[in-house]
This record gives structure tokens, sequence and C-alpha cells, in this order.
């Protein structure tokens, strides 16, 4: 039967394993040993005789995990300090009964209504002062003593109950960190801020220095002076505002701890994890996080304003798998259908689903979960889809996931392989917090805007990308791709000079390597840190007017938003400024460095000007673009006994794969795999299949903060 996916198994012929990866035989979550399938279920919602009815549909839908108890704070503590569980036992002994496993989730992220009525100084207070009131979801604040105690207790109580019971597969801690709210500028957080400042800084004298507090008479003479950088009437010092989001993914991680080490007392064995949004929650920092979590797992939907959302869903996908260090990882979250907290909320079309989810597993999940499992009727949510919706069992929606679980239940030979990548995209949480503050030389200086941008067309040009942290070990990518590197460190530009030095093809883009780790800029000027690897200097930013373009004197080269005036030691001018206020000088370099180059491109160009740029820098780095038809999805997963080709067609029209394999589906060897037409965004014609690349050899790295372990 045609479907607008593929999933093929190449036996025979298939690369190492990248070391570490796990066998399909071991299972990684105890007693599982296939592809996860489930959702967060939320029975507390419903009258019990639909628990069975809900069970029953479970084992029908190939279900096999679920989340659990993950708002359920006020049930399972009615009153602080009495405890109910009687509810939950039956659930779980209903769950095993039918052989499904659980994900017990601790409630924190949502404090019952007597919490706050004893303890309103856990209650976040805003930027410009709002105390937040109860009646919706997110936490108390992260830095209140008392929140910390009483987060931590539950979660141990739930360990002692049920941290060995024979149906627990996982723990899930929290729910989504940093989602709706991050930071909070209450009494408690500027006292916690102050003792994180002193563990870094030591003496007032380095944190003046650091903090450049001799600018506008801000220098510091006592450390119980500063507090949260709260509301003030012009620009609050920008490194105490880079600090305090340090210090805010730091306190939420502390809590993230505090219940970890809890249940780890407790239930030893079972994996702890907690719910990442990467890419969509910008307030904590994944590299540092990754190390603290047993299984990084990860929820993501599809921004439905977005056309081409399932690019935006690859991206997070990869960088997923990046800040889990290459390793297989779970989508915890993901919709049916349309969600409820968009402007515009747009339903999943037919097999939109399916290819979402099977996208996700090409770029490495091992778990396709959704939110939730039946649609509430009642609450904030109520026209968020679900696995069960309100049409029921006759509806589309429900074939469809009963459709996916069964192929799911197919592929349990894919589990714990894994994807490799010869392209890495920089990404570094804590830069990106110094360039989304106030007072950049323009407001169009987007880094989300550049990483995706340069995505896509990676993403068009059929490169799996790994994610990584500049001072992270490159040296297994042919490229690396800076789109948004304003905050350098010295030991990030060292480690760019060695990964060039060495042979690699490193492209930068504009606005990059202007401060340091303290937001200060560069001694030596702009762009100081990368002078020699990129052979020149940015002596003034001259970005555009609103609306204004620039044309490089490359045939359909236009930019718009910025460009530079650069002086160049060393580099080689690739294409010159046609007109604009930079008119005759460079607007792309290359410079070659040791056995490698870096280009330089000083504008911001679209995706398809990026396609001459970066069709330039594979021929440095001995990569092409694949050819295959636009819009088919094609990703590689290496086991140690087959390699799988996970294709996904986003296009009008049906596309041939010319790669020989066996179907998973049917089991049966075909030289060659027709990919029906998908969403009717998008149309290409057709072209020859990318050759299979060469690659050098490789050693083990995780793409994350140099120095790291997992």
């Amino acid at each position: 039967m045609k479907s607008d996916t593929a999933m093929l198994s190449l036996r025979g012929g298939a690369d190492l394993p990248t070391p570490g990866a796990q066998s399909a035989t071991t299972g990684w979550l105890p007693g599982v040993t296939s592809i996860c399938y489930g959702g967060d279920y939320n029975p507390e919602q419903w009258p019990e005789e639909v628990w069975e009815q809900d069970v029953a549909l479970m084992s029908e839908a190939g279900v096999n995990l679920v989340s659990i108890g993950i708002f359920a704070w006020g049930l399972l503590e009615p009153r602080e300090g009495e405890f109910d569980f009687v509810w939950l036992d039956r659930l779980f002994a209903l769950l095993h009964s039918a052989g499904i496993r659980i994900d017990l989730g601790t409630p924190t992220a949502s404090p019952p209504a007597w919490f706050f009525h004893s303890y309103p100084d856990a209650r976040v207070v805003t930027r410009e002062g709002t105390v937040l009131g109860f009646g919706s979801r997110g936490m108390a604040s992260p830095s209140s003593a008392d929140y910390r105690r009483l987060s931590t207790r539950i979660a141990r109580e739930l360990a002692r109950r049920y941290g060995r019971h024979p149906a627990l597969a996982m723990w899930h801690v929290h729910n989504e960190y940093g989602a709706p709210v991050s930071e909070c500028y209450s009494a408690a957080s500027s006292a916690a801020f102050r003792t994180w400042l002193r563990a870094r800084y030591g003496t007032l004298d380095v944190l003046n220095a650091a903090w450049g507090t001799a600018f506008w008479g801000q220098t510091y003479g006592s450390w119980e002076h500063i507090s949260a950088p709260s509301a003030t009437p012009s620009v609050i010092n920008p490194t105490q505002r880079l600090d305090f989001s340090r210090y805010t993914s730091d306190a939420l991680l502390a809590c993230f701890v505090a219940e970890r080490d809890a249940i780890r007392a407790e239930s030893p064995g079972i994996p702890v994890t907690t719910n990442f949004m990467a890419g969509a929650c910008p307030s904590v920092d994944l590299w540092r996080w990754a190390r603290e979590v047993d299984i990084v797992s990860n929820d993501h939907y599809l921004t439905a304003a977005d056309r081409r959302g399932h690019v935006g869903l690859a991206m997070a996908a990869d960088l997923t798998r990046s800040v889990a260090g290459g390793r297989p990882w779970i989508l915890m979250e993901h919709s049916t259908s349309g969600v409820n907290w968009q402007p515009r909320n747009v339903a999943k079309r037919a097999g939109e689903m399916r290819r979402n989810a099977l996208s996700h597993l090409g770029r490495g999940a091992d778990a396709i979960m959704f939110f939730q499992w039946r649609a509430s009727r009642s609450g904030a949510e109520k026209f968020h889809s679900a696995m069960v919706p309100h049409a029921g069992t006759t509806s589309r929606i429900w074939t469809e996931v009963r459709e996916l679980g069964a192929e799911l239940g197919q592929l349990a030979e894919v589990l714990g392989s894994t994807v490799t990548a010869d392209v890495a995209v920089l990404w570094d949480w804590e830069s990106f917090w110094a360039q989304d503050q106030e007072w950049r030389p323009s407001e169009d200086l987007s880094h989300r805007e550049r990483v995706a941008a340069f995505y896509d067309r990676l993403w068009r040009d059929g490169l799996t990308v790994d994610f990584a942290h500049p001072e992270a070990d490159l040296s297994a990518y042919r490229l690396v791709v800076a789109p948004a590197a304003y905050l350098v460190t010295a030991r990030a530009a060292e480690n760019l000079r060695r990964y060039v030095e060495g042979g690699g093809t490193l492209v930068v883009s504009y606005f990059a390597g202007i401060v340091d780790e303290n937001d200060a800029v560069h001694d030596g000027g702009f762009g100081a840190p990368l002078r020699e690897v990129l052979g020149l200097t940015v002596e003034e930013f001259l970005p555009l007017r609103d609306g204004e373009q620039v044309h490089l004197d490359l045939p359909g080269m236009v930019g718009d938003v910025w460009t530079d005036d650069i002086v160049l030691h060393g580099a080689q001018v690739v294409a010159r400024y046609v007109d604009g206020p930079a008119a005759g000088q460079p607007a792309i370099t290359r410079n070659g460095l040791g056995a490698g180059s870096a280009w330089y491109v000083s504008t911001r160009l679209d995706v398809d000007g990026l396609a001459v740029l970066l069709g330039s820098a594979y021929q440095d780095a001995g990569l092409e673009p694949s050819r295959l038809p636009a819009e088919l999805e094609v990703v590689r997963r290496h086991g140690e006994h087959a390699d799988y080709v996970v294709a996904v067609n986003h296009g009008d029209d049906a596309a041939v794969l010319l790669q020989a394999g066996v179907d998973l589906r049917t089991g049966r060897e075909r030289p060659e795999h027709e990919v029906p037409a998908g969403a009717p965004s998008c149309s290409a014609p057709r072209a020859p299949r990318r050759p299979r690349l060469r690659r050098r050899p490789r050693t083990r790295r995780s793409p994350g903060r140099a120095g790291s372990s997992r």
C-alpha cells in the first residue's frame, strides 16, 4: 500500500554503529524493548468507569507507555502533609494488568491552592513587580525555599510508594521547566541571585569589573545592594541581565536536581527525565541540563502560521538529538492535530500526524508520545487535540492513531540506532540571551531567524545537521555553520581556529564575535577573536533601514538588514556590494587557514541566496546537495546490523527514492520506493538521488559543551 513515508532497512552494508549505541534486544527503559507509543494520561479528569474503557482503547491502539500524575498534586496531597495515593494505586494496577508501562510524573509544575495560600511569598513576581496568582499552570518561584522543600517531599513520597513497582519504566520530573514563566523577581530571587553571584565572582571588585559598573555610576559597594534586574527607567546593565538569565537556568535546574536526587534515593535504577522544549523555551541552557537527566526528552508543537512547519520540526528534533549527545531520545509530547494556545490553531491534514511522528523517529526519537490521551471537556486546554478526540473512536484522528501505533509496533529493530551528521550548526543559549537584549544596532537582528534560515537551506540540500556548542569538539564535522555567534569566548575562538586549521570548513554570518562572556566588546574591536580564522575585522556596523536592500556582484544575490565595513587581513573577496552603505566593499569572503577554510557573509541572505554561499562552502567541505526532489525528507539511522532510511514526502507530487532495501512494513526487498505526495503545500521537479558520501574517520563526540560528560 502506498503511503507518504518510507521505512527501509538496508541490511548487509551498514556503517559501523556509533560506539555506545544500544541494541534493540537490551531495551532502553526497564521492561521496554520496542518503540514507545502513548501520551499524557489524566484519568483524574474522568469517572473511574472511563478508565477501563481507556485502557482497552490503549491496547487497541498499540499504546505501551503513558505519562501520569503530572498535574495531580492537589489530589495526591489534598492538604499539606496528608497524602492520598489510593486512586493512583488503582490506576497503576489497571495499567499494569494491561501490560502498559508507566512514566510517573512529579506534579510540581502546578502546586495546589493550599500551597499558595500558605506560602504567598512563593508566588512568581514579574519584572514589572506584578505578583502572579493561582488558577493557571506554571510553577512557583524557583528561588522559594518552601517550594523547593515541598516539591522535593512530594517527589520523595511518590518514589517511596511506586519506585519499585513493576509497571514503572521512567520518572518524569515537573513539566516543561521555564514555561510559561521562568524568571522571578521576588525578594527571595534577589537574595538567591546574590548568593549565585558570590559563587561566580567571589568579590565585588571582580563583579564590578565584569559588569562594567563604572558606566552610568553603577558601582556596588555592598552585596546587599544588588537585586534581580527588575524594570528600570532606562536600559538596565546588560551583563546583570545576562547573569540573571544564567542564574534563572541554574535555579530551575537546582529544582530538578533536588527532586531527581530524592527519587533516585528511593527508586534506584529507574531513569529520570524532564521534558525539554528544545528551541521553544529559551530560558534554560540545555547543554547544561542534558548532563543531569538520564534520558533526554522533548516536547514539540508545530507553529501553525508556518507553512514549512515540518522544517521547524526537523530542526527541533536535530537539536534534541544533539543535546542528547547523539543518543536516542523521547518525543514526550506532540499533537495529533491542532493545539489551543496559538493565535490560529490550524488542524493537521490527513496523514500529517504520521509524517510528523516518523520525522521525529528518523531523527533519533525512540518514543513517540502525545499530549494528551483523551481530550479534556473542561479547562484551558479543552480545544487541544488528543489521541481520543471529542469526536470519539469513529473519527479520522482515532483511525490514524491506531494505524500509527500498529506501524510503530513493526519497527522494534530500529530501537537504539543512531544518526550521524556531516554538518554542525553552532547553538549557544548564553550568546542568544546576550544578543536578544535591548539597544542592539538593529532591531532586525534575530538569532533565531538566522539559525532557521541556514537550517532551512541545509534541510533543502538534504544534509543532516547536528547542533553544537562553540566550545565543543567539532572535528567530526566536514562543515560548521555559525549563523548567530554574537558572544564568542576566547576558548570558543581558539576551538574554531583549530577546527579550520585541521581541515574543517567554517561559515560565519554577520554580527559575530562581538562580545565576550561578560557582554563586553572584545579588546581589539568587533570580531577580534575571529580575526585570524576569518582573515578580517569589522571596522564599523552598517545596518540598513527598514525595507532597504543591497545588491551583490554575484547574479541574483540580494541582502537586507545588515552590512559591514570590512577590513581584510588576508581573506579573499568572493562577492562585493554593488550599492548601499558598503558599496564597492567586500560582502562575502573566504580565508584559507591551515588545511581548511573560513567563510564570512556580512549581510542577510534569504534561503535562495544561501544556496549560492553554501554551495561554494560545500565544495571546500567535500559535500554536495542531495539532488532529491524538493520537500522529500530523507534521514538515515545507523544500527548494529543495518542502516534504516526514513523518507517523508511533504510535497504535492509523488517522489521516487532510488534506494534499494527492505520495506519494514511489508518485509519485501525493493530496488526503489515510491513515496506518494503528502501535504499540499509545495511542489518540485524530480532530480537524481544524492550519491552516498565518503565519511571522514570519526571519533565519538558529544555536540555539547567541551569537557562535558554524559
